[in-house]
């Protein structure tokens, strides 16, 4: 784990995380630019609280091109009432405030990644700022971490809630716990690419409860991967015992990414065929999508193959690849 600076950071809260009822408010990070010398960065929060009681911490927005956490997020910010509230929920439906607001996966002001920026830096970037905050004031605060994602506007999923094999046996039965309740049609045991700097590690490396969603992508959100959304989190607050009422039960499929083997990549750039789509079986060694050159006509397009058994569960969005593009992802169905 990376040394956390000590250094003050620059963000305050416009609301006081302590007190009982329902706060609407920023957290406020000033940011000196040509169109405003002293302005500053205003990301919208609620904060709910009533009485003691464990806290959640919600969060959309990691990425700006991602939609269905913050639909959720809004909603359940205008609408929870203190009194249905056992404990604290901290709502923030757009965390990398700059990249949402510009519609794409990283901040228009510094190409900050705010999910490869934790721990982040009080003196660093925007980005590294608001990374800074939340590793030293919100994630401390928060028993249970919900972190929505998508796939953007480069990757589309099968709408599943996951979390992560962890060394902690008791922390990641309590996460599975909470996917199972989210109730996506499909729930992952998820392998990552590359954690570090992650959000995710971040949290579980202090040793939160922590489970994340891809809802869907192509940079939108549809009316069903919304209500996935919607109806999920609140499951989740109920789950853990901060929200009043009984889990709405729904039938979820349960899918492994058990290594490496998992991920097919582009080699060359070109246009790209998909052969399957999202939830049909693939063997290992079939041709998952098709690459054709696009310079001249004539050429045969190449082949990108799957390593393993599987069910497609995302794939590459737009019709352009390029080298080094994520085509597909396959996960194995487990129960």
């Amino acid at each position: 784990m990376r040394e956390l600076n000590l250094r003050p950071s620059p963000i305050s809260s416009t609301v006081d995380f302590s007190t009982d009822g329902v706060q609407h408010g920023f957290l406020r990070l000033p940011y000196s630019r040509d169109d405003s010398a002293w302005g500053s960065v205003m990301i919208p929060m609620t904060v709910v609280k009533n009485g003691e009681g464990p806290t959640a911490l919600l969060t959309g927005g990691n990425h700006g091109d991602e939609y269905e956490g913050p639909i959720a997020l809004f909603d359940l910010a205008s609408t929870l009432k203190a009194e249905d509230v056992a404990g604290r929920v901290i709502i923030v439906p757009a965390m990398n405030y700059p990249a949402f607001l510009a519609g794409s996966r990283t901040s228009p002001i510094d190409k900050g990644n705010m999910n490869r920026s934790f721990p982040g830096a009080p003196d660093g970037t925007v980005t590294e700022k608001i990374a800074d905050y939340f590793r030293r004031t919100l994630l401390p605060l928060a028993d249970f971490v919900l972190d929505f994602h998508s796939g953007g506007k480069t990757l589309d999923f099968l709408p599943f809630c996951a979390a992560h094999i962890l060394p902690d046996k008791v922390q990641e039965g309590r996460a599975f716990e909470l996917v199972s309740a989210f109730g996506a049609p499909w729930s992952m045991k998820m392998l990552e690419i590359d954690a570090v700097g992650m959000y995710d590690t971040a949290a579980e490396e202090m040793g939160k409860i922590f489970i994340t969603t891809e809802l869907g992508g192509g940079g939108t959100a549809t009316a069903k991967s919304a209500a996935i959304a919607k109806s999920g989190v609140k499951n989740v607050l109920r789950a853990a015992g901060i929200l009043r009422g009984a889990v709405e039960n729904a039938r979820t499929t349960w899918l492994d990414m058990p290594d490496g083997n998992c991920f097919s990549f582009a080699e060359d750039a070109g246009l790209i065929e998909p052969l399957f789509d999202l939830g049909d079986e693939v063997k290992n060694g079939e041709a998952v999508a098709r690459i054709y050159p696009t310079g001249r006509t004539g050429v045969r397009p190449l082949d990108v193959n799957a390593k393993m058994d599987g069910i497609l569960t995302a794939r590459h969005f737009p019709g352009l690849v390029k080298a080094g593009d994520c085509v597909s992802v396959l996960a194995k169905i487990v129960g």
